[in-house]
């Protein structure tokens, strides 16, 4: 997987060209406000640049160039976004949390709670899964986010400070692999 980026955000001083060969990974390094997370919002597009171009192997996320608008909504790169908050949806089940992503993507409900069962195991928090996001703590909610970010099979996988929230003994025990 290869990505190409490149975008300015005036109202915020942002203006990054970057691009990535398959395999690499990299680490965004910065102190508070320096554009960290706003390269991963508009990355999985939550926010719009105001000009600027990505695109992630051969598909196009956005074109902001002169004459150009084109946008892929952030449903449909695949990418996954995982921040400092879980931001479980409070009004489903942790299994049906991490069934979310596939269930979306078409995946029969079977097969995707098979999925989240997965993840649910591998991240450590399978006992949770009739539990609603409001009855786990910061640290079990952080851990359902991951599994539900990992169902999901992103071509991409962005990271904003998603340990923050978890435990010491907890941390590596998911870094791993």
């Amino acid at each position: 997987m290869s990505l190409q980026f490149r975008a300015r955000l005036a109202r915020r001083g942002f203006d990054v060209d970057l691009q990535l060969g398959t395999g690499e990974r990299v680490a965004v390094l910065g102190h508070n406000g320096s554009g960290k997370s706003t390269l991963l919002n508009i990355l999985a597009g939550v926010l719009r640049p105001d000009a600027g171009f990505a695109a992630l192997d051969d598909t196009v996320l956005f074109d902001l160039g002169p004459g150009r608008r084109r946008w892929l909504p952030p449903h449909a790169r695949g990418i996954a976004l995982l921040a400092q908050d879980a931001l479980l949806f409070p009004h489903l089940s942790v299994i049906e949390n991490v069934a979310f992503g596939p269930r979306v993507s078409g995946v029969p409900q079977a097969k995707a709670h098979a999925l989240a069962e997965r993840w649910l195991d591998e991240v450590g928090v399978a006992d949770f899964a009739g539990r609603r996001p409001s009855q786990l703590s910061g640290g079990q909610a952080q851990r359902v986010a991951i599994a539900r970010a990992l169902a999901a099979e992103p071509r991409l996988l962005l990271l904003d400070e998603p340990m923050a929230a978890l435990d010491v003994a907890v941390a590596p025990m998911l870094r791993r692999g």
